[in-house]
């Protein structure tokens, strides 16, 4: 009986928290529209305020981590480029491009989620994150790969509609590259999820769940944008370049 009911309690308080966890997600979510509805000086706000914000949960990482203020010292740096790049490369590409990398997170999660509940397997790194396994990686990779593919191709359907022919899927396919799209997006997943994993190796170092208790149901803002970090950076340096040539 007592196993059944050890069991049981984990499974109740998870469903005691789903009202609170749907609730803050919702009003994350508005508060994230309403700042790219925006635009302009607010969004530029909101996306340094959200910085800021996660600096200070890796902060209060490291401090758990680091054993002399010296290591502390060269954490906190590291923190700073890591994050502080990453929220630069955020706040200066197209909002466009910055809702195209935040959808392409997104269905990267969900898609490694569904994907390793579903299947299951052997864990990538069981001693950092044990729930993460390589069939999650690869329903990441795909869900990535589709997004990207469609995202891209609906340009340049929005492209083909300035031309004397008017919107046409079949210029919007002739002048895009979807294939190489759908392989960019998978690449850019597994670099979500190294952020993820990087997060959870902090975490693991720290001795703590959650990067912070901001977030009711969440945990902290840096648990919830840690795949978002690295491909902010990758994709924002990879788009200056791109402008600068």
């Amino acid at each position: 009986m007592a196993d059944a009911e050890t069991v049981v309690a984990p499974a109740a308080k998870k469903n005691a928290d789903l009202p609170v966890r749907i609730a803050s997600a919702v009003v994350m979510l508005a508060i994230a529209g309403v700042a790219l509805w925006r635009g302009g000086l607010v969004l530029d706000g909101f996306l340094a305020v959200a910085g800021l914000v996660v600096f200070g949960e890796y902060v209060r990482l490291a401090s758990r981590i680091a054993p002399d203020p010296a290591r502390m010292s060269a954490a906190v740096l590291t923190g700073a480029l890591y994050i502080g790049w990453a929220a630069f490369a955020l706040i200066v590409m197209p909002t466009p491009l910055l809702i195209g990398i935040m959808g392409l997170v997104i269905c990267t999660d969900t898609g490694a989620y569904f994907t390793g509940r579903a299947l299951g397997g052997p864990k990538i790194a069981p001693r950092i994150s044990p729930s993460k396994t390589w069939a999650g990686l690869a329903g990441g990779m795909a869900a990535a790969g589709i997004w990207t593919a469609l995202a891209v191709l609906f340009g340049g359907y929005l492209i083909s509609a300035i031309g004397p022919t008017g919107p046409s899927l079949g210029e919007a396919l002739r002048i895009t590259n979807v294939g190489f799209a759908a392989l960019a997006g998978a690449a850019l997943a597994v670099v979500a999820q190294a952020g993820d994993f990087y997060e959870s190796w902090l975490k693991r170092r720290a001795g703590v769940k959650d990067s912070s208790r901001l977030i009711p149901g969440h945990g902290g803002l840096f648990d919830r944008v840690d795949g978002l970090l690295p491909v902010a950076i990758v994709v924002g340096t990879l788009w200056a370049l791109g402008a600068g040539s």
